[in-house]
């Protein structure tokens, strides 16, 4: 069908099946319907909406209104009620209930509830000498005669209680049905008696439904024509209605078993357009949401695939620049949202294992001797957090618990050192990425979906994708993703961050404030789309040029807005959480990044003086950037005395860093001062050994999961003689090359957690250096 069409009655599904112009949307892509598609098509048509011409008429719950019983023969029927002597009316005010006609005040004529089963008429006195404005509701044994005081209540009571009655009799009917094409009749003429009511009211198409509802709860064997005659049969009500939840459960069974069945198509899509432009909370109607959810996913079997749910979206959107409708996006990202979060149930009801948000502030280790999780992306201290224990080895050594090594997996340390502005309390709740790296259930369990759950994925991030297409939804979209709300384990899922960066990098592109600030975290101390994409975080899988894009168009609206505060404040926070991956593409030719220390350098972010002296040999060691240092150098002066005085004394390689990056920024200036390098967590191999050993200074080495081998210990064990601190934790390195250390007669303290490290090597080297004092063996054969 096609999806831009007014979907204002049921005749419009008659008078499509007449032309084969303008031929629908759905039936170019979908699979070919049964033979008897046209057949039902024209069923709904012939079964339009009947309009009523005349006074419309509110449904009648309770009211006021005279009463009068005459028991009587039915032969003196007329006499009776033609009589003046024998009428005595009494006022009574009435409720009318789903089963009974009952007063307010059970006295005198109203004494007992008269039952709608007992009502043989309901009709309008209009003789010469009737009662005026009177209605006669005949029962067995006599007459009840009710007077309004004008003839618009007499009308409004006479409708609402044919209403009541008819409705109370199909209840009863189809709560016991035993033929089912009598049962589809009687549907039927409920239709059409809800369609052609002079009723007003919710309930009036409401009850149906919610009859045929139960109807179908309560017999789940029917074949599935009979589940589509009776979809047909009640498609007019659904037009302007929403269906209740049972319905919404047999839709969305509908939906699953026969996707190309030309009722999803035909019925569902006024539905499901209506549900979307209307529907203001699917908290109260979360079958709603299922509703909608199944029918796209039907969409997407068929032919076309997700052209057809492209061409949806285009028709909910509409064709001008500005959607018309406010509560499609909020409910298309609803939708989408309760999805893809359903693809990971499974690993999500799977969290018992993994620490509490509590544990995992506080450092605590869980009871099971389990192996460190290997935190690839974590950056640790250079300053080896170490404690006193007892070793059954020896009771001098001093072993390094490296479950105490600072997990900060953004963060520079040393500008953390020196940088303004305290640091996080104790008690403030973690990072969603230090919550995705030590929980177990995503650091350790690999995310594979089923072929079910995998299509359903990559359907919903596509249309996550055609929303971020429009101008005009854009901002919201920002808005409503900005607080990441997808599960922990959707995040570690490489194929979902990986399709979902198309998003992001629309937002990313958009020069409107109100979209792109949605990258940053919504608060303090919370992550944003800008630390998961960034080099290093759990999102990335390029070389940085998103994290670049979101740098630039960030600080570009910064400047235009000539705020000085905002700039400082922006690159105080990419000092703060960014200076690694920064100071990286800067040093890969990021002119972006290039630029941003610059600004950095001259708005005086860094006060460490290693940090700085970092910062200026990043900037040296590419074209650009010693171009625009030169142009700072001629306004600031002290930048270039800073750096007579020497190089750094410390250094930490952001992670990712490869040998190139390390041989480029070592070439670039003066490191003959240096003396702690942390190349934890970077990409470098032994070739690198070739660089280090042109520091003399050195003392102190993190090569903490990296792919620093044996080749690359057997040059250091020549050269750097006087080193005094090395971490090899989760190195590939293993006895050949850590026989070599022992040459190394100044080391104090070593890290050789989770190598291939053997007891009798172990043994030999503590032999062989006297100063080793601080050591960490587990996870080896020497444990």
């Amino acid at each position: 069908m096609d999806f831009n069409r007014s979907s204002g009655g049921g005749s419009n599904l008659h008078n499509q099946h007449q032309t084969d112009e303008g031929k629908p949307l759905l039936g170019e892509v979908s699979a070919p319907g049964p033979p008897d598609g046209n057949k039902m098509g024209a069923g709904l048509g012939r079964r339009a909406l009947l309009h009523c011409n005349g006074m419309r008429y509110k449904l009648l719950q309770e009211g006021d209104i005279q009463v009068c019983v005459i028991r009587h023969p039915r032969t003196f029927l007329s006499k009776v009620l033609s009589s003046k002597f024998l009428r005595r009316l009494e006022p009574h005010h009435l409720t009318l209930t789903d089963k009974s006609l009952a007063s307010a005040t059970p006295t005198g004529y109203m004494e007992n509830a008269i039952s709608y089963s007992a009502i043989e008429d309901v009709q309008l006195l209009s003789w010469e000498n009737a009662p005026k404005y009177c209605l006669q509701l005949t029962i067995p044994g006599g007459t009840i005669l009710l007077q309004a005081a004008n003839s618009y209540l007499r009308d409004q009571w006479f409708h609402s209680l044919q209403w009541k009655k008819k409705i109370y009799k199909y209840r009863k009917v189809l709560s016991n049905p035993s033929r089912w094409e009598v049962v589809l009749k009687e549907i039927r003429t409920l239709v059409d008696m809800a369609l052609s009511s002079p009723l007003q009211d919710d309930s009036i198409h409401q009850a149906p439904l919610e009859i045929v509802s139960k109807l179908l709860s309560e017999n789940t064997n029917l074949s599935t024509l009979e589940h589509e005659n009776i979809i047909e049969a009640i498609a007019p009500l659904l037009e302007n209605n929403h269906p209740p939840p049972d319905l919404c459960e047999f839709f969305c069974k509908h939906c699953r078993e026969r996707p190309r069945s030309m009722v999803v198509i035909e019925v569902f899509t006024p539905v499901v357009q209506r549900i979307l432009k209307h529907n203001m909370d699917f908290g109260k109607c979360p079958r709603l949401r299922l509703f909608t959810q199944e029918y796209i996913l039907a969409l997407n079997e068929l032919n076309g695939g997700m052209e057809v749910v492209k061409k949806f979206i285009q028709s909910m959107h509409g064709p001008t620049g500005q959607c018309p409708h406010p509560r499609v996006l909020p409910n298309l990202v609803a939708v989408c949202l309760a999805a893809i979060y359903s693809c990971y149930e499974e690993f999500i009801n799977s969290r018992d294992n993994s620490p509490s948000l509590k544990e995992i502030r506080n450092g605590c280790q869980q009871p099971c001797e389990r192996k460190p999780l290997p935190l690839r992306l974590m950056r640790t201290n250079p300053d080896l957090v170490s404690q006193e224990v007892t070793s059954p080895i020896e009771t001098r050594i001093k072993i390094v618990n490296s479950s105490e090594v600072h997990v900060d997996l953004e963060r520079n340390n040393v500008v953390n050192q020196k940088l303004k502005g305290p640091a996080g309390g104790s008690e403030s709740e973690p990072s969603l990425i230090d919550c995705l790296l030590v929980s177990p259930a995503c650091s350790t369990m690999s995310i594979e979906l089923s072929p079910q759950a995998d299509r359903v994925l990559v359907c919903y991030v596509e249309i996550l994708k055609m929303l971020s297409d429009y101008d005009d939804w854009r901002p919201a979209l920002a808005s409503l993703l900005q607080p990441i709300p997808f599960p922990k384990e959707a995040l570690a899922h490489e194929k979902f961050t990986k399709e979902l960066k198309y998003v992001i990098q629309r937002f990313a592109e958009d020069p409107r404030q109100e979209v792109h600030s949605c990258l940053l975290s919504v608060r303090a101390g919370k992550d944003g789309w800008f630390q998961l994409y960034s080099p290093g975080g759990v999102a990335c899988d390029d070389d940085g040029e998103l994290f670049a894009s979101m740098v630039r168009v960030c600080n570009n609206v910064h400047i235009l807005m000539g705020s000085c505060y905002k700039t400082k404040k922006f690159l105080l926070s990419l000092a703060e959480n960014k200076l690694g991956p920064c100071m990286l593409l800067a040093l890969r030719g990021s002119q972006t990044m290039v630029e941003i220390l610059c600004l950095m350098l001259e708005y005086n972010i860094i006060e460490n003086n290693d940090t700085q002296l970092q910062i200026i040999s990043t900037l040296e060691s590419t074209e650009v950037g010693k171009r625009m240092y030169e142009q700072l150098c001629d306004r600031q002066r002290e930048l270039k005395e800073l750096q007579r005085k020497g190089g750094p004394t410390r250094l930490t390689l952001p992670s990712k860093s490869t040998d190139a990056d390390l041989a480029r920024l070592l070439s670039s200036g003066s490191f003959g001062n240096l003396e702690n390098l942390s190349l934890a967590f970077t990409n470098v191999t032994s070739a690198c050994a070739e660089q280090l050993i042109k520091l003399p200074s050195l003392k102190q080495l993190n090569l903490w999961s990296t792919q620093f081998g044996d080749a690359g210990l057997r040059l250091l064990s020549e050269h750097l003689t006087s080193l005094q601190v090395l971490n090899l934790c989760e190195t590939p390195v293993t006895d050949a090359g850590l026989l070599t250390l022992s040459s190394m007669k100044s080391l104090c303290s070593l890290n050789m957690n989770s190598t291939k490290l053997s007891a009798d090597t172990y043994e030999d080297l503590k032999a062989k250096l006297p100063n080793l004092k601080e050591v960490d063996v587990r996870y080896t054969e020497a444990w």
